[in-house]
């Protein structure tokens, strides 16, 4: 493997010297034949015992060691070090499980208990020597995901949306067979942790996100772990007349566009992009109807609230980095027709209203996931004649920016201190006040501190 780091060379050249043997396996050399640079690095160490094979590793500095069933070692925060196990299931849950080590373990039997044939290759370190006793490599030249053993992929049932997002970021086929085995896994002993844990690489590693979502339909994890996604099945798109335009299929189209707009925001906020697209229609299930010659979903935004609340529930979203993505992708769900709506009005929609809709979600996440919501209606199966723009998307948030409330409303200009510095005692009053002097902020009449505290007296008075 090429650019490996020197301390993971140096690591295999002292456990051969101990007449051990580590090598790579699972994603790391997968990703390196498939042209991947791997990041993150995994060894297996035969042949060394537990006690020795620390003994080794505390030579090389700090050693985490991670695990309550199986103890790992980390060396840093790119690699990984254990000896090879195995797994029997004796529990519920994904915790339900016997593990233990063996050193002297052969390689086929170590390899047989990865998920996918693209997973269970191992490289020698030293030599670069490919051990792959599942065909993997053939499997990953045919862009297919194939269980290992049939026997024991069922035993964790994680594996079922590990296929879908692997799926999604490599755009690989699943095989029938391992298609028939996730259908006939239990997955409600997940944790929402461990969900949210594959979700996340689904949306945010994945080119097209939309293949992994129309797997987790076709593997039942929608039918088993998300209504709300199931619910937008068969609901008819609003003017889209095609059998195949329908909410569902809406909704992959826009959380691939909305993929393609997220790149150059931080982590949290690519999250609430995601998200707020994926949800942004959960309303209309309860509020499509058809009536004056064609499809409506009135009120669809509002109605999907409670929907999107209960699907982040099963997710354990809520705060990430100090930012509040629970809360901003409800608001994203709520407004995320306002672009639309406030160009419709634009000749003569004040500033104030931007501001206004900056103190509840930020522009900029809206635009991102109403520009996506327009551009996702333009379907393969619709005329492209017929193909929407976004130029409603593009005129709201060159205003924001204007306004300079693309990604925060304005603060206060006048605080509690200015009111008791004027001889106010402390009391409602005082809130009140500033509540009011903001509201003229906000319209554009007060400006700055002068003028708020001029304001601020002739409210007094």
């Amino acid at each position: 493997m090429q650019n490996l780091p020197e301390k993971i060379t140096k690591l295999a050249r002292t456990i051969k010297e101990q007449r051990g043997r580590a090598m790579l396996v699972g994603g790391c050399v997968r990703d390196e034949l498939m042209g991947i640079e791997p990041k993150d690095f995994d060894i297996e160490v035969y042949g060394i015992e537990p006690q020795k094979l620390r003994e080794i590793l505390d030579s090389f500095g700090k050693v985490d060691a991670v695990g309550e069933a199986f103890t790992v070692y980390k060396l840093g925060n790119d690699l990984d070090v254990a000896i090879p196990r195995r797994e029997k299931k004796v529990g519920r849950g994904h915790k339900g499980f016997v593990v233990e080590g063996d050193a002297q373990m052969s390689f086929e039997e170590a390899a047989k208990r990865r998920d996918f044939t693209i997973n269970a290759i191992l490289q020698d370190i030293l030599t670069g020597e490919i051990i792959d006793f599942y065909n993997g490599r053939e499997d990953i030249k045919r862009k297919i995901l194939r269980v290992v053993s049939r026997e024991t992929f069922a035993e964790d049932s994680l594996r079922v949306l590990r296929a879908a997002q692997f799926a999604a970021r490599f755009e690989f086929e699943i095989d029938a067979e391992t298609v028939e085995i996730c259908r006939q896994i239990n997955l409600t002993d997940l944790p929402k942790e461990r969900i949210w844990g594959e979700l996340e690489k689904l949306l945010l590693k994945a080119r097209k996100p939309s293949i992994g979502l129309q797997w987790l339909y076709n593997l039942g994890v929608v039918d088993q772990l998300f209504p709300e996604m199931k619910a937008l099945v068969g609901v008819p798109q609003e003017k889209e007349w095609h059998p195949e335009g329908t909410v569902d299929q809406h909704t992959l189209l826009v959380v691939d566009r909305a993929r393609e707009l997220i790149d150059d925001l931080p982590y949290a906020k690519q999250v609430t992009v995601m998200l707020g697209a994926l949800c942004h229609d959960f309303g209309k299930p309860a509020t499509t109807q058809f009536f004056d010659g064609r499809w409506r979903s009135h009120a669809h935004d509002e109605a999907g609230v409670e929907p999107t609340i209960s699907f982040l529930d099963k997710l354990g979203i809520y705060t990430i980095n100090g930012f509040d993505v629970r809360e901003q992708v409800v608001q994203l769900v709520r407004y995320h027709l306002k672009p639309g709506e406030f160009y419709k009005v634009r000749e003569t929609l004040g500033d104030g209203a931007f501001r206004r809709l900056a103190r509840k979600v930020e522009p900029d996440l809206l635009y991102r996931v109403s520009r996506a919501d327009t551009l996702g209606r333009n379907a393969p199966w619709l005329p492209p004649e017929t193909y929407f723009d976004a130029v409603p998307q593009e005129w709201f948030i060159k205003r924001a920016k204007e306004l300079a409330v693309e990604t925060e409303a304005p603060k206060e200009i006048l605080m509690g201190r200015h009111l008791l510095e004027l001889g106010l005692k402390k009391s409602p009053q005082i809130g009140e006040i500033i509540k009011a002097v903001y509201e003229m902020q906000l319209d554009g009449k007060v400006t700055n501190l002068d003028q708020a505290i001029t304001e601020a007296k002739k409210l007094i008075k």
